[in-house]
């Protein structure tokens, strides 16, 4: 699940709410150099308006030639009301045609949006940082929804189509200095929900990054309110061991799946004793406390050190999530 396909269906909630006819398509299969996953999604207003993808381009402008056939105009219900299956470049002329990378072939699902309640209830629950499985029965064109586990892979049977969605990835800044808004900027391109927090008003008063929220209060409070879970990363950048100690205090032993320090490699060592003396830290969980924070690239402005702190994060995101997704699991009835 992405970020990005949330906000394409808040997009076509609004629009079915606004007397628009709809149409969701679903990326269910992938051969060859796909440019986007399973689970993508796009959504086609009746005027061809599009939100999302599922090709990164390649089809789109064939979808939405269907969409707006199978949609009927004026707002009026679509006259297609059960799902159907669509598949692009099932050879290579075909794929040719269409653009696709290196005879890749796509299988979509294609569904007129009926109702629209269970969208507002899927993004009210994954809001609240649940993880949702969404299924549609594709013979009736019903939705379902359930909560989920980390790491539970999307179902396609031919008769029934299981997405996953939510919670979105959220990062905690602890610390509105300049190196701090550079983070925050290229975080919301990536997809996070960017949170700051740092009660020197000096600082705090500076920060300027659209969609970032500030969280009042110090620090390790802010970090053990919020209840740190698998899709939360925590980067403390202040190099105020009063600030930054006390949050990766609570980091650490948290969900997060990521926690990092600005600092040098002896600032790092020194504040891992700190925090083992003081704060009795297990080795186990001081060992998760990445330090100096980012990948190794040289970076020296604070630029150049924003792309190294997200460049790691999102390493040991998508690491995290290939190990959940190959993990057995035990299902019971």
């Amino acid at each position: 699940m992405e970020s990005l396909d949330l906000r394409v269906l808040a997009d076509a909630l609004a629009w079915k709410r606004a007397g628009q006819a709809v149409s969701l398509v679903t990326v269910v299969q992938t051969w060859g150099s796909a440019p986007r996953p399973p689970g993508a999604l796009l959504a086609v207003r009746e005027d061809g308006v599009v939100s999302g993808s599922v090709s990164g381009g390649c089809v789109e402008d064939d979808l939405i030639a269907r969409a707006r056939a199978s949609l009927a105009t004026s707002g009026q219900e679509p006259l297609a009301a059960r799902p159907s299956i669509i598949v692009y470049g099932v050879d290579k002329d075909e794929a040719a045609r269409f653009g696709l990378p290196c005879g890749g072939t796509l299988r979509l699902v294609q569904e007129s949006l009926q109702d629209a309640d269970w969208i507002e209830q899927l993004l009210a629950r994954t809001s609240g940082h649940r993880l949702v499985a969404r299924t549609l029965d594709l013979s009736t064109g019903q939705v379902s929804l359930d909560d989920a586990v980390r790491g539970q892979p999307m179902v396609f049977d031919e008769q029934r189509l299981t997405t996953l969605f939510g919670p979105c990835w959220r990062l905690l800044l602890i610390g509105a200095g300049q190196l701090s808004q550079a983070v925050a900027s290229m975080a919301g391109l990536l997809d996070f929900e960017v949170l700051v927090c740092d009660p020197r008003e000096e600082y705090a008063a500076t920060l300027s990054s659209a969609g970032v929220r500030r969280l009042p209060g110090m620090p390790d409070d802010v970090v053990r309110d919020m209840l740190p879970d698998a899709h939360t990363a925590i980067v403390a950048l202040t190099h105020d061991p009063k600030l930054d100690d006390m949050a990766l205090l609570e980091g650490l032993k948290s969900a997060a799946f990521y926690v990092g320090a600005l600092g040098s490699r002896r600032n790092q060592a020194a504040r891992k004793k700190r925090l083992a003396e003081h704060f009795d830290l297990s080795a186990d969980e001081l060992v998760r406390l990445h330090g100096p924070v980012g990948l190794a690239i040289a970076a020296r402005t604070p630029a150049e050190i924003a792309v190294a702190i997200l460049a790691e994060i999102v390493q040991v995101k998508n690491a995290a999530w290939q190990r959940a997704a190959a993990a057995p699991r035990c299902l019971t009835a």
